[in-house]
């Protein structure tokens, strides 16, 4: 198992800048993910989004990481969480797995995603077009 880097951060993040890391020559595979702002939410345009963190929020994300990467053994990845204002366009949630066979590094991306997401203490304020605006916790 090996979990390369994880961090939570208020500066641009890339799958790129993970992938070098993650990368060895063992490995096959790299499967990438990145969590993009779009301009909509069930049919509301969004105009911008903050994402705000709780103190715990790296521990999590290095506690997640760990699971993921003790679950596939064969793996290497990396992920990062962005938090601050955000733009449409930019990334918020960077994951980079790599594994000498593709099949361990997709399960293994799509997993430590969805644990990221709804253990990770972060919650998301959306700013709509209509100026409106709501709360989005990633624990609920």
């Amino acid at each position: 198992m090996s979990v390369i880097h994880t961090d939570i951060v208020e500066t641009p993040i890339s799958t790129a800048a993970l992938e070098a890391d993650v990368l060895d020559d063992t490995c096959g595979a790299v499967v990438s993910f990145s969590g993009v702002i779009r301009d909509h939410d069930e049919g509301r345009g969004v105009h911008r989004l903050t994402y705000e963190s709780h103190p715990v929020a790296s521990a999590q994300i290095a506690e997640v990481a760990a699971e993921i990467a003790a679950k596939h053994p064969a793996v290497r990845l990396s992920v990062v969480h962005r938090v601050g204002a955000l733009e449409i366009g930019d990334v918020a949630l960077a994951a980079v797995v790599a594994s000498p066979h593709r099949h361990d590094s997709f399960a293994a991306c799509s997993e430590l995603v969805d644990e990221v997401k709804a253990r990770v203490a972060i919650w998301k304020h959306q700013f709509f077009a209509d100026g409106e605006d709501e709360w989005v916790g990633a624990l609920e």
